[in-house]
């Protein structure tokens, strides 16, 4: 489909306006196509061709609008480290409406009502790292925003802080925008009128089959604190790090937004923090359940003039038992192991496991590739290469071993688990960080070939091998800040 045949719905204005502003986009200077992604255009049916014309960049750029568009941010509040913020909101994000139930947004379009102390803009390198890990979690099965395109410009950015930049915008697309955050803002209006309104759309757009339904919105709730679980398992067993999991960027589809300080570790550390700002480390790796149920909390509490909260927060007491289990079944996965012969007993077995590795100094994605291409149940040279201290891991090794064989494992049917379950490439900082350094260059070849690689982890890339390796030590767990 052309650009232009796309059909853009807004569904957003039956909302009173104090909810949104509707605004138009400014437009940097100077701008030209960084990247654009196949898979995405895919999802709401674009033709690739249309992404290489200058109409295409000037879409993203605010300067073409779409028929039907009507441009709008929104407002929100939210928890920021745990403290209530009653007015923040869209402060550099534009929707666009939506095609096919994609909701189109750009990042970095300028000033809104919801800057505060922001200047509205993105730049290049945190575009970038947006840009790529949206596309790689959603390769790794993990629920995500997507983005389509990233735009680069000679438009000066400035941060206090740190060397003049140059702006850029993500055409983000995601099934729904909306956050915690936003029902936080609504409820603080005391209006159970709007926030009933707010449910019914989240549940018309992310939640269908419960339209109509008694108590849909407990089940709403229910249904979340389900999704969410999952989603915290999934983090958790691939070593990822949002590092800023406030309640405005927690979604209420169960979908991983707002990509800032993230990381995927590298050597493995229990409470590794990626985010400078977090000097306490409440967004830390092992704290994110925590963090997840806590944020679920404060909206059951949101939702107490319209919903009976005493179910939604014994509802919640399920979080953790249903984050552990979900989380257990990919471990086992990760390990190859067959959950109808192993079921729950290798919660032992894997809490060892990260004992090991943390003490090992073992780069954590690294180890399950190498699990996975060892030639048998008695040979694990190619793991302990990797490994700077060995001795506990070797001891790991011996328990695995008699859990294999204890259990009836199948080393055939082990090896096509792993395959399955582990890639071979795990988008790191340094990787982002070197396409970013050559795109400020002017050469965006390795953004390109990084989202290829984002895109099929689980393929041979063998122009970039050396990406399956460890992380050099100088980059392991670099901490990065919230414009990152």
């Amino acid at each position: 489909m052309k650009l232009d045949e796309l059909k853009v719905k807004c569904d957003y204005f039956d909302f009173d306006d104090k909810f949104y502003q509707k605004i138009q986009p400014q437009s940097l200077y100077d701008a030209h196509l960084i990247s654009y992604s196949k898979e995405a255009c895919d999802l709401i049916g674009l033709d690739y061709s249309e992404c290489e014309t200058q109409d295409f960049v000037d879409f993203v750029n605010g300067k073409k609008k779409l028929k039907g568009s009507v441009p709008y941010s929104q407002a929100y509040s939210g928890h920021q480290f745990g403290f209530y913020v009653p007015q923040l909101g869209d402060g550099r994000a534009i929707n666009l409406g939506s095609v096919n139930n994609w909701h189109l947004q750009t990042k970095g379009s300028g000033l809104t009502r919801y800057s505060r102390q922001g200047d509205g803009r993105a730049v290049l390198r945190s575009s970038i790292r947006e840009y790529i890990m949206s596309e790689a979690m959603h390769a790794l099965g993990i629920p995500t925003t997507r983005a389509l395109a990233i735009i680069g410009s000679k438009h000066p950015i400035n941060r206090s802080y740190e060397e003049e930049e140059t702006g850029a915008i993500v055409l983000r697309i995601s099934p729904s925008w909306i956050r915690i955050g936003t029902f936080e803002y609504f409820a603080k209006q005391k209006d159970k009128k709007h926030l009933k309104q707010l449910l019914d759309y989240v549940i018309k757009n992310s939640y269908p089959h419960l339209e109509g339904k008694e108590y849909s919105y407990e089940r709403f709730y229910f249904e979340l604190v389900d999704k969410t679980a999952k989603l915290m398992s999934q983090w958790m067993a691939y070593g990822f790090i949002h590092g800023v999991m406030n309640t405005d960027n927690m979604s209420v589809a169960g979908l991983t937004i707002d990509y800032g300080p993230f990381a995927f570790m590298d050597n493995f550390e229990m409470m590794c923090i990626c985010n400078h700002t977090d000097v306490e480390g409440r967004y830390s790796y092992n704290n994110q359940p925590h963090i997840a149920k806590w944020n679920l909390e404060v909206l059951a509490y949101a939702l107490k003039d319209v919903c009976d909260v005493s179910k939604l927060i014994e509802y919640l007491d399920t979080f953790m038992s249903s984050n552990q289990k979900h989380y257990l079944e990919l471990m086992n996965k990760r390990l190859g192991l067959d959950d109808n012969l192993s079921g729950n007993s290798n919660l032992n077995l894997v809490v060892s496991l990260l004992e090991a590795l943390e003490v090992s100094k073992c780069d954590y994605n690294s180890f399950f590739w190498q699990l996975t291409n060892i030639s048998s149940l008695k040979d694990f040279s190619n793991v302990l290469n990797i490994i700077p201290i060995r001795e506990p891991m070797e001891e790991w090794i011996e328990k695995y071993k008699k859990v294999c064989k204890d259990q009836g494992q199948v080393f055939e049917e082990m090896k096509k688990l792993m395959k399955r379950t582990n890639p071979k490439y795990i988008i790191k900082n340094y990787m982002l960080q070197e396409a970013i350094e050559k795109a400020k260059e002017g050469d965006f070849k390795l953004v390109n070939d990084l989202l290829k690689i984002a895109q099929s982890p689980f393929e041979e890339h063998k122009d970039y091998e050396r990406y399956s390796a460890p992380t050099a030590e100088q980059y392991s767990n670099l901490q990065l800040s919230c414009s990152s």
